[in-house]
């Protein structure tokens, strides 16, 4: 995978912490490191630069990573979740955002940043700041829609595998609402023709 001399050192650094999320929730390892393959192939699409490239990569990686922080009843609950739990599943980017602060990794306030939101939606109904268009980094908007992407590919405690076809329609239905929509016309074109893809 390209890139600059920096990134394999930025996931050395803290790779014990997804190590030790893996051993709560066998997903989560594989999903991050799809969704640095894909989120590093629509990076480069959308032309981002090499050092932001590192950036997306990292925050790819460990988008995640502050579930580690959410009790087992919740992050492993087969059914839907409650308001309650809902808010705590949320608290995860907030959290992933507050152990990279801590990793005092190279870039990490801009890794950082992107992780904080990469849930927010394009109409500002995103958490956890509600920001909307383009106050939100380009990153964090590559980011939702290759997260989104893979974890409804992959068979969760609460919902089955996707077809590729399901996925883009239930994406394509999001697009400007909850998703950039020029980021994801991008990501229409490329997916079609992506070793990513589903099928």
């Amino acid at each position: 995978m390209p890139g600059s001399a920096i990134y394999p050192r930025l996931f050395g650094s803290v790779d014990g912490l997804i190590a030790a999320l893996e051993m709560r929730d066998t997903h989560t390892r594989a999903h991050c490191d799809r969704s640095v393959r894909l989120a590093t192939e629509l990076g480069n699409t959308c032309g981002i630069v090499d050092s932001e490239l590192d950036a997306l990569r990292v925050s790819a990686r460990f988008h995640d990573i502050g579930k580690i922080g959410v009790p087992d009843a919740i992050l492993l609950k087969p059914g839907r979740l409650n308001s309650e739990e809902w808010t705590v599943m949320q608290s995860h980017s907030e959290s992933s955002e507050r152990i990279i602060q801590a990793a005092a990794l190279p870039d990490h306030e801009v890794i950082a940043d992107v992780i904080r939101h990469h849930h927010e939606s394009f109409d500002g109904s995103g958490y956890p700041d509600g920001l909307a268009g383009g106050n939100i980094p380009l990153l964090s908007r590559i980011l939702l829609i290759v997260d989104a992407y893979d974890a409804m590919s992959a068979m969760r405690p609460y919902h089955p595998a996707r077809s590729h076809k399901d996925i883009m329609a239930i994406l394509n239905s999001e697009s400007s609402r909850k998703f950039d929509p020029e980021v994801f016309h991008t990501f229409s074109r490329l997916i079609e023709h992506s070793p990513a893809r589903v099928h």
